[in-house]
This record gives structure tokens, sequence and C-alpha cells, in this order.
């Protein structure tokens, strides 16, 4: 697995498959071909289906401008390694192309060719959940402990930075009203949760504070705003909600949140690793759902539990997003995300409890359910995976329409 350098990514939204990544390969591919007379862009499958409600030409419009671009839309068509598909050409003075890159955009704001697998600096041996609690059990060691085992001592730094995003993309959430740009009229929602819930008693209060630090993510990276990926864009406001909620009302120390971001980095690296977190290839599950397993890990580890509670809480918050469907509404990161993050942030901290009221022994392990969420993700027909071509993308279309006749 890779370093949780190449998970946790400083960027601006509202897309990590979508915006981040396309914005990095056309950046890349000026470097390669800096002189050419003329540039074509062609995206293909989902990247094509949705990438103007997710700014992926106006992503990679400015990494190439002023120089001569044309981009090219492909929906029908997919190339054979991912649905995120881009070709990248270029072409000199008397139109002949002189170079070409055919690259992927895997998830999370990685970036994949067919030699990139050759490049991939691997830092953690171990692989799956089955053989760390092994491990955990032998040694004595911990989630976060093997992290500093196999980053150094320096992915401390690198964690602190995410945190002062994390901790930055809330309140300037909270700060902010207005209306989120892309046509659909929706509301920033953050500030008035986060108001409303201050008035409440105990339980509705914390799941109220939660949601409002979910939105108010949520609705930063609509906007363009700095997150961080936590595992994607599009789910980036279910783990910094949870943290901030806990750090605020248990007077956790930074090291204690830095330790709990190291060990749901490592969560959310095995499902990267052993399936996808990429919404185009497994719809939903593979990035809420990934961000609800992270931020439930995280969670129980600050509240004290064990290896085996903490895999059971990351297992619980996957296992019940199975089957969940990427279908943004206008293709953009709005609706239903936004309220998705909420929902799993306070179901993260859910699960957290009920792993610690048991003592983490459970019949369906979590690399079961990576397995079968990757299975499920297979499954799932295109118009389901990020492409706004069906499920409630297409119901709200045609309630348009109809509005439209009527």
């Amino acid at each position: 697995m890779e370093s949780l350098k190449e998970l946790y990514r400083i960027g601006v939204g509202p897309s990590s498959s979508h915006t981040m990544a396309p914005s990095r390969a056309a950046h890349d591919f000026l470097q390669k071909y800096p002189k050419a007379a003329h540039y074509r862009v062609t995206l293909f499958a989902s990247l094509a289906a949705t990438g103007k409600g997710h700014l992926t030409d106006k992503a990679i419009e400015a990494a190439i401008l002023p120089r001569s671009l044309e981009i090219v839309w492909k929906e029908e068509e997919e190339l054979p390694l991912h649905p995120n598909g881009m070709l990248f050409e270029a072409f000199d003075d008397v139109k002949k192309r002189y170079g070409f890159w055919e690259v992927y955009s895997v998830g999370g704001g990685a970036l994949m060719d067919k030699e990139s697998s050759r490049s991939v600096c691997h830092l953690y041996p171990l692989t799956c959940m089955t053989d760390l609690l092994c491990y955990f059990h032998e040694s004595g060691d911990s989630f976060w402990g093997y992290v500093e085992t196999c980053e150094g001592k320096e992915i401390w730094d690198f964690l602190r930075t995410v945190w002062e995003i994390m901790k930055t993309s809330i309140e300037r959430g909270l700060e902010r009203e207005g209306i989120l740009p892309g046509g659909l009229c929706l509301a920033r929602k953050a500030r008035s949760i986060h108001s409303r819930a201050k008035m409440l008693k105990t339980d509705m209060r914390s799941n109220g504070l939660i949601a409002a630090y979910a939105y108010a993510v949520s609705e930063e990276n609509a906007t363009k705003g700095t997150i961080v990926t936590a595992p994607t864009c599009g789910a980036s406001g279910v783990l910094p909600a949870v943290l901030y909620y806990l750090f605020n009302t248990l007077n956790l120390s930074c090291f204690d949140i830095l330790k709990a971001l190291a060990t749901a980095g490592l969560i959310g690296n095995l499902v990267k690793r052993n399936a996808s977190i990429s919404g185009a290839e497994v719809g939903c599950q593979g990035e809420v759902g990934t961000a609800c397993a992270m931020a439930a890990a995280a969670a129980t580890q600050l509240l004290g539990g064990s290896a085996r509670q903490i895999e059971y809480a990351a297992e619980m918050g996957l296992e019940h997003h199975l089957g969940l469907t990427c279908d943004p509404v206008g293709g953009l990161v709005q609706i239903p995300c936004i309220e998705r993050n909420a929902h799993a942030a306070t179901r993260a901290l859910s699960c957290c409890h009920f792993s610690l009221l048991s003592d983490g022994e459970h019949k369906i392990s979590f690399d079961n359910v990576v397995s079968v969420m990757k299975e499920t993700g297979q499954a799932l027909p295109s118009l389901y995976r990020e492409t706004s071509a069906g499920g409630l993308a297409k119901a709200y279309q045609a309630k348009k329409n109809a509005e439209k006749i009527d």
C-alpha cells in the first residue's frame, strides 16, 4: 500500500476524480509537451457524463489555456482500465500528432496509466485487516503505531497539516452563507444547522453539531474551497466532522487527533488497495462508505477501543453502506452528496458506540465486507456509478422536465 500522503490530498473541490486528478494530468502532460501548437483532451465514460457538473473542463482549461485546446466528450465510450479515462494529445503546427497519453483518474485524486504499477512505492507490507490484527496481537502494536513504523516519524508533520486544513474548512464553512453554484439553487445550511444544534439537548445536539461540521466541509468542497480528500472530495466532510466534534467535546490533544488520522488513513488505504474508493468504479459505497469506516475506526480509537473494536467499527461503517449508488443530481457534488456526508458522520459515531458495547468479536470481517463492496460495485449498472444517468439524478431531471411542460 502507498503512503497516506497519497490518500489525504490537500486541494480544491468539487471532485477528486473529476477535478483534482484531471488538473494534475493536464499539468503533467503540459510539462512533457510544452511546445505543442494544439492540445486535445478526450474525456470518456463517467468523466464525460458528469464532467461539466464537476468542472472537469474548467480544471483542464486552467492548466492549459491560453494555449490552443480542444476538449472532446465521449460519455458512451469507455477506455479499458477504468471508467474515468482520459486521452491527452499534442499536435504540431501542421496538425500532426506527436505525443499522447492515455491516463485514468482512479479515485481520491490519484492517476494511473499502463506504466503506473511499476513505479508505485509500497510502504505497507501488510495489506489486509486479518494480517494486521494478527500482527497487533503478536507485537502489541497499534494501527497508528504501524503507520509510524512504515512511514517514519515525519508522517506526523504531514498529518498535522491535514488536521489544520480540516479544521479550517469546517470553521470557514460555518461562517459562510448563500447559494451554492451550479444551478440547483441549493442554499448553504451549515451555519443555520450549527446555530440550531447549539440550542438542543444532549443527543440531538451532538448529531446536529456533527451534521453541521459535515455540511460545512461539503459546502466548501462544492464551492471549490480547500479541503482534504478523506478518502475523496465527495466524502471529505465525514472524517473531519467526527474528529472536530470529539476534539471539542473530549478535550483531546492535537496528537490524539493525529493518531486517529493515521488509523483512519490505514483503513482507507485497505479499501483503496483491496477494492476501490472511486464512485465511477463502485458507486458511493466506495466513497462515503469508506469515509464512514475511517471515521468510525478513528472515533473508536479516541474512545479507548481495542484493535478488535476498531476493526468492528470500521466493518460496520462500510457494511451498512453496501450498495450505495453514486447518482449526483446535475452531475454536481451537492445532492445527495452533502446531506449524505452528514448522515455518514453521525452513523460513524453510532458504529463506534456499538463496537464499544461489544468485545469486538463478530462473524463478518472487515476484509469480507471490502471484498463484497468491490463485487457489489462491479455489479452496479453504469448509470448508478457517477454518470448521473439514473437514480436520483434521473428522477430530478424528470421532475424538472415535467415542470417545464406544465
